[in-house]
C-alpha cells in the first residue's frame, strides 16, 4: 500500500495483469460480498405477495428476463464501463462525484477555500477551464446559490441511503440465509430457531468490528469466491437437469408478457426484482481500493455469469415445480438439491456474514467522509489497520447500527418487509448517482448536454421506474429507509448549516493585524515562554477568540501560531503538500499562521505528533524565508529575480520529505508567488536544483550557495522556537454557544437553539478530536449569534 498518497494500490496502468488479476480476486470479498449474496431472496421477494407462480410460467419467466436486463444494463452497462470512469484521483463514490463537480464550478459550501488549493497535485482538471467555454449549465449552477444547497442536499440524501442500506442489508441477508433452516426442521421449530440465530450471527458481527477486518479480512475473498462457484454449479445443475430451454426467458419479449399479463401486480412486483443489484454501488464506492480494470474483470468475468446462472437455475427449477404456498417454498434453497443443502447453507450465512461486512464498513467510511466535510458531528474514528488505508472503525455508529439493525430482524420477521426497505434504499442511492454523473459528463468531461440528458434518461428512467414500484410499499417497510432518511439529513444539515453560521461569524468578527501588533507592555500584555496555539477556521486574520483571551488574560506566548485545520474537495492531500505556512506580521513578532489542508479520504494519522510535526513545519518555514533574503539565496523563475514580503497575505506550501517542493502564495492572488526547493536542515546546500512548475510549464532555480552560513536572524528565530517548545504548548480553542439571532424564524430557532447546540453538547469536543492534552487546553468561551 502507498501510504504517502493515501491509496492502497498504484496506478492500474502501471500494474502487470499478474497484479490486476490479484487485485480482481481481492475484490471478491470486499466489492462483491453485498451482490453476490442477492440469489437468496430475489425470487422469495418477488412472489411474496403481488404476483403468483402459475402453470404457464409467465410469471416466473418474467421475472427472469427482468432481472437478467436489470443486472445487465445497471452493474454491467452503467457502472462497469460508465460511472467507474467517474473517478476522483482513482476514487469513487457519492462525495468523490462531488468533489469533481465542485473542483470543476464552484458550486461547493466549504467555507474557507484558498486560490492554493487549486494547486494542489491531487487538485486536476480534466481539462483546463481556460480551454473550454463555460456550459449553460456550470453558469446556472453558480449563479443560483439555492442551487448549491439543492446539489448538497442531492448528496446528504444519497449519504442516508448509504447509512440506511448499512443498517438493512445484514438483517435481510443474515436472516434469509439462516431462513434455509425451514427446508431442515419442522415449522414450529424453525420459528424459534431462525430469528435467534440470526439476532446472535448480528451481535457477534457489530461486537467484533473493533478488531478490523484485515485480520480476517485474507478469508473473504475466498468465502466468496466458493460462493460464486456454489451458485453457479447450482444454475448449471438445475438448468440441465430440469429445463434447459430456460435460455429463451433472456428474450425482453418476456418482460412485455409478463407485464401484459400481471398489470399493476406486476409492476409492484419489481420492487422485489430490483433487489438483483443491491450491492451494486459498492464498485463504485470502493473503487479507491482495487482499480478499474481489476473490478471491471471481476464482474465481467466471474460475478456476472455465476448470478446469471443462478438466476436461470432458479427458474429452470421453479417452472417444473408450481406451488400454492409461494412465500414458503419459492426461495433460493427449494432449488438445492437435499444432499448438499447444508453445506450450501454454511456457506451462504458465511457469504452473508462478509457482504454484512462490506456494506457495514462502507457505512463507517461515509460517514468519515461526511465529518470531514462538515455535514457530520464529531465522532471517533478508530483506524484499526496501520498498513491497509480505509479500514476504520466508529464505536458510536456501530452500537447504533447494531441495535437497529436486531430491532429491524425482530420487527419485520420476513424477507418481504426487510427487501421492500433495503430496494428503496439501494434504488435512491442510485439515482442520485445517475443525477451526479450527468453533471460530471457535462462539468468534467465536457460532453455534450444532449449526451448527458441521454445517460440520465435512459439509466434514470430504469431507476425511477423501479423506485416507483419500491414507493407502493410504503406501509409494507419502505417506510424505514424514509423515516431514517429525513432524520440523517435533518442532523447533517443542521450541524453543516450552524457550521456555516459559526465560520461567518468570524469572519465578521476577526480582528486587524494592527490589533494584534499593537499589543505590549504599554497596554499591560506581557509575552510568556511557550508556544500558543490558537485553532480557528479562519485563514486570515485574528479571530475573536484570541482577542477574548487577550482582553481576559493580558499575556500570550512568546510564540503564536494560528493553526487552521481545513479540508479541501480532493481525496488526498499528499503529505509534501499539507502545510501552507506563512508569517503575521514582521519576523521579530514570532507569530505565524499555519494551515494544514486534509482530502475527504485522509488519514488523521499525524494528530498524535502534530504539535512537533508542526514545530518542525515551522523550522523549515523559517530557513526557507532566511534563504530567501538578500545575500543567502536567490529564487529566480524565467529569469527575473523575485523577492517576497513577509506580511500575512504569503503562504508557502511546506512539504513533510526533504527537498520537497515548496510554493509561496498570496491569499489574495491567484498565481503562485514563487516557487523553491527545500533542505533538510540548517546547514547550506552547494546544488542546483532545477524542477518544472506543474502547471505553466515555468522552469524554477533555487541556489543556495554552500559557503554561505544560516543568517543569524534565522538563527536567533530557530533558537527561539526550541526554548519555546522546551517551555510548553498550549493549545488555546474555543469553547462555543451558538444562538439563533433576535427576530430568527421559529424553525431557525428550534434548528440552532436546540438541534445544533444538543448535538454539540453530545459529540466529541474538538479537543478530543484533534488529541490535545487536557493539561495544555486553553478554552475560551464563546457566543455564536447567528
Amino acid at each position: 500500500m502507498d501510504l504517502v498518497n493515501g491509496k492502497c494500490w498504484g496506478s492500474s496502468k502501471k500494474d502487470s495483469w499478474k497484479n490486476v488479476l490479484l487485485l480482481a480476486y481481492q475484490s471478491l470479498g470486499v466489492v462483491y460480498g453485498d451482490l453476490s449474496i442477492s440469489p437468496l431472496y430475489v425470487f422469495k421477494s418477488t412472489f411474496a405477495d403481488d404476483i403468483k407462480h402459475s402453470e404457464t410460467n409467465e410469471e416466473i419467466l418474467g421475472v427472469l428476463s427482468f432481472v437478467f436486463w436489470t443486472l445487465t444494463l445497471i452493474p454491467l452497462f452503467k457502472y462497469v464501463f460508465i460511472v467507474l470512469r467517474a473517478d476522483d484521483n482513482g476514487e469513487g463514490g457519492t462525495f468523490a462525484l462531488y468533489s469533481l463537480i465542485c473542483r470543476h464550478a464552484k458550486v461547493s459550501l466549504l467555507p474557507n477555500r484558498q486560490v492554493s488549493d487549486e494547486e494542489l497535485s491531487t487538485y486536476k482538471l480534466e481539462c483546463p477551464p481556460e480551454i473550454k467555454k463555460s456550459s449553460r449549465v456550470k453558469i446556472l449552477l453558480e449563479k443560483h446559490k439555492n442551487l448549491h444547497t439543492a446539489l448538497l442536499l442531492i448528496v446528504l440524501l444519497g449519504t442516508c441511503m448509504v447509512i440506511g442500506d448499512g443498517l438493512l442489508t445484514p438483517a435481510m441477508s443474515v436472516f434469509t440465509a439462516v431462513s434455509g433452516l425451514e427446508l431442515s426442521m419442522s415449522k414450529e421449530h424453525h420459528e424459534y430457531a431462525v430469528l435467534p440465530i440470526t439476532c446472535f450471527i448480528l451481535l457477534c458481527l457489530f461486537a467484533l468490528q473493533h478488531y478490523g477486518t484485515h485480520r480476517v479480512g485474507f478469508v473473504f475473498a475466498p468465502i466468496i469466491l466458493m460462493w460464486l462457484l456454489c451458485i453457479s454449479a447450482l444454475g448449471l445443475y438445475n438448468i440441465v437437469h430440469w429445463n434447459p430451454h430456460v435460455y429463451q426467458a433472456l428474450s425482453p419479449f418476456y418482460m412485455y408478457k409478463f407485464l401484459k399479463k400481471t398489470g399493476k401486480s406486476g409492476w409492484m412486483s419489481l420492487g422485489g426484482i430490483l433487489l438483483c443489484i443491491t450491492g451494486s454501488e459498492a464498485m463504485f464506492a470502493d473503487l479507491g481500493h482495487f482499480s478499474y480494470t481489476a473490478i471491471q474483470i471481476a464482474f465481467t468475468f466471474l460475478v456476472y455469469p455465476a448470478l446469471i446462472l443462478a438466476y436461470m437455475g432458479q427458474a429452470a427449477y421453479l417452472s417444473k415445480h408450481h406451488y400454492i404456498d409461494t412465500s414458503y417454498q419459492i426461495g433460493f434453497y427449494v432449488s438445492v438439491p437435499e444432499s448438499v443443502r447444508w453445506p450450501v447453507l454454511v456457506i451462504a450465512i458465511l457469504a452473508s456474514v462478509v457482504g454484512s461486512q462490506a456494506i457495514i464498513s462502507g457505512t463507517f467510511s461515509i460517514i468519515n467522509q461526511s465529518q470531514s466535510l462538515g455535514c457530520f458531528p464529531r465522532v471517533k474514528v478508530v483506524h484499526t489497520s496501520d498498513k491497509i488505508h480505509g479500514q476504520i472503525y466508529i464505536p458510536e455508529i456501530n452500537w447504533f447500527l447494531m441495535i437497529l439493525c436486531i430491532a429491524v430482524a425482530v420487527g419485520f420477521r420476513d424477507t418481504k418487509h426487510m427487501g421492500n426497505a433495503s430496494g428503496l434504499a439501494v434504488m435512491t442511492v442510485m439515482l442520485v448517482t445517475t443525477c451526479l454523473t450527468s453533471l460530471v459528463i457535462i462539468l468534467c468531461w465536457h460532453k455534450p448536454p444532449l449526451l448527458a440528458l441521454a445517460f440520465l434518461l435512459v439509466f434514470g428512467s430504469i431507476e425511477a421506474l423501479y423506485f416507483s414500484a419500491s414507493l407502493t410499499k410504503f406501509r409494507e417497510g419502505a417506510w424505514l429507509p424514509i423515516l431514517l432518511a429525513l432524520f440523517l439529513m435533518t442532523v447533517m444539515f443542521v450541524w453543516h448549516y450552524a457550521t456555516i453560521k459559526k465560520y461567518e461569524f468570524d469572519l465578521h468578527n476577526k480582528v486587524s493585524l494592527d490589533w494584534l501588533l499593537a499589543l505590549g507592555p504599554s497596554l499591560g500584555i506581557a509575552r510568556v515562554p511557550g508556544i500558543g496555539l490558537v485553532y480557528t477556521d479562519l485563514i486570515s486574520g485574528i479571530p475573536a477568540n484570541f482577542s477574548r483571551f487577550v482582553t481576559n488574560l493580558p499575556a500570550f506566548h512568546r510564540v503564536l501560531v494560528f493553526v487552521c485545520v481545513k479540508s479541501v474537495p480532493v481525496p488526498y492531500v499528499p503529505p509534501a503538500e499539507r502545510y501552507l505556512v506563512g508569517r503575521v506580521g514582521p519576523q521579530d513578532h514570532r507569530s505565524y499562521r499555519c494551515i494544514v489542508r486534509y482530502g475527504y479520504r485522509d488519514v488523521h494519522q499525524d494528530v498524535d505528533s502534530f504539535e512537533s510535526e508542526l514545530v518542525a513545519r515551522l523550522a523549515d518555514f523559517i530557513r526557507l524565508d532566511g534563504s530567501r533574503q538578500d545575500g543567502n539565496g536567490k529564487v529566480s523563475v524565467e529569469g527575473s529575480q523575485f523577492s517576497e514580503a513577509a506580511d500575512e497575505g504569503a503562504l508557502t506550501v511546506i512539504g513533510a520529505s526533504a527537498f520537497s517542493r515548496m510554493t509561496a502564495y498570496d491569499i489574495e492572488s491567484t498565481q503562485p508567488a514563487s516557487v523553491s526547493i527545500g533542505f533538510q536542515s540548517a546547514e547550506s546546500v552547494g546544488d542546483v536544483i532545477e524542477m518544472e512548475s506543474v502547471n505553466n510549464g515555468r522552469r524554477v532555480r533555487f541556489l543556495l550557495d554552500e559557503n554561505v552560513e544560516i543568517d543569524r536572524q534565522v538563527c536567533e528565530e530557530l533558537g527561539e522556537l526550541w526554548e519555546a517548545q522546551n517551555a510548553g504548548t498550549a493549545f488555546i480553542l474555543g469553547h462555543s454557544h451558538v444562538k439563533a439571532k433576535q427576530g430568527s424564524s421559529v424553525l431557525k430557532r428550534l434548528a440552532i437553539d436546540f438541534g445544533y447546540n444538543f448535538l454539540r453538547r453530545n459529540c466529541r469536543g474538538p479537543e478530543v478530536a484533534l488529541k490535545v492534552p487536557p493539561v495544555s487546553l486553553l478554552e475560551v468561551g464563546m457566543v455564536y449569534v447567528v
